[in-house]
């Protein structure tokens, strides 16, 4: 599969060094099956609109705006201009503030997965040298960037030849592990997790993508496809009148040119 073009494009930056980066999402969902919702009477597909919920008419998309609700029924509208006189700029400038050892995140703060690459050649060097000075280190850069008008704390983690860049949850967006696990017994009897792990080991093998297959996916394809088979072949429009002389002007065609052979050739061997 090629990949997808990226859809931020900026600047990776380590105090002096600088080169142009582009970020494309690691991970898709495009190849899930996805339905549309139809008018089972007609089988024609319904659309969705924004309405006015006063008028109850439909709001062109030039007339639609961002609105901050203030209280009820009442908002401050902004328009585009002004949200892009509040951008900052990390909207085009990935800049490493800080670097922490690379098992020191929880995994729990990960969120959303990025490739991040060099944009173009001239910034392959500068790139590759940041990427290896982080792997020296065993260490993960921390910066910002700002992904769909908002701004979001990212951590920079070399990876092959690459860099993966992961937006990171907000603290408040984390609920602590302790008001869950607290009542959960602390120890559990050496004897029967002897047991359990003679039950692990033989279990253990090689990590493979198939373990996270999706059958439920699987036999949603295959239900399309059985109902495709039942339908009946759909009739395309129908031919105009002069395309159906089609197939005769062909045979007539070539009938002419046997007849033009068979003339050149009698006139080759003369009478």
């Amino acid at each position: 599969m090629a990949p997808r073009r990226p859809y931020w494009k900026g600047y990776l930056k380590l105090s002096l060094v600088t080169c142009p980066v582009a970020m494309s999402p690691a991970t898709s969902e495009s190849e899930k099956v996805r339905f549309h919702t139809l008018n089972k009477e007609t089988g024609n597909r319904v659309v969705s609109r924004y309405v006015d919920s006063v008028t109850g008419k439909p709001v062109k998309d030039e007339n639609e705006a961002k609105g901050y609700e203030r209280g009820e029924n009442d908002y401050v509208l902004l328009t585009d201009e002004d949200l892009e006189s509040v951008e900052l700029e990390t909207v085009r400038t990935i800049d490493i503030e800080k670097f922490v050892p690379r098992d020191s995140i929880e995994w729990i703060y990960l969120e959303t997965p990025h490739y991040l690459v060099p944009n173009e050649k001239i910034g392959n060097e500068a790139f590759a040298v940041i990427r290896d000075a982080m792997k020296t280190e065993d260490v993960l850069g921390i910066s910002r960037v700002v992904i769909g008008r908002r701004e979001r704390a990212i951590v920079l983690e070399p990876r092959g030849d690459g860099i993966v860049a992961w937006t990171l949850r907000f603290g408040d967006e984390v609920r602590p592990e302790g008001e869950y696990f607290e009542t959960i017994q602390k120890k559990a009897d050496p004897k029967i997790v002897a047991a359990i792990t003679k039950m692990i080991k033989p279990r253990i093998v090689k990590w493979s993508p198939d373990m996270v297959r999706d059958p439920i996916q699987e036999n949603l394809l295959k239900l399309i496809a059985s109902k495709k088979k039942s339908l009946k072949p759909s009739k395309g429009p129908k031919a105009k009148s002069d395309e159906g002389d089609k197939p005769s002007n062909v045979i007539n065609i070539m009938d002419a040119l046997k007849k033009s052979v068979a003339a050149d050739w009698k006139a080759r061997k003369g009478p």
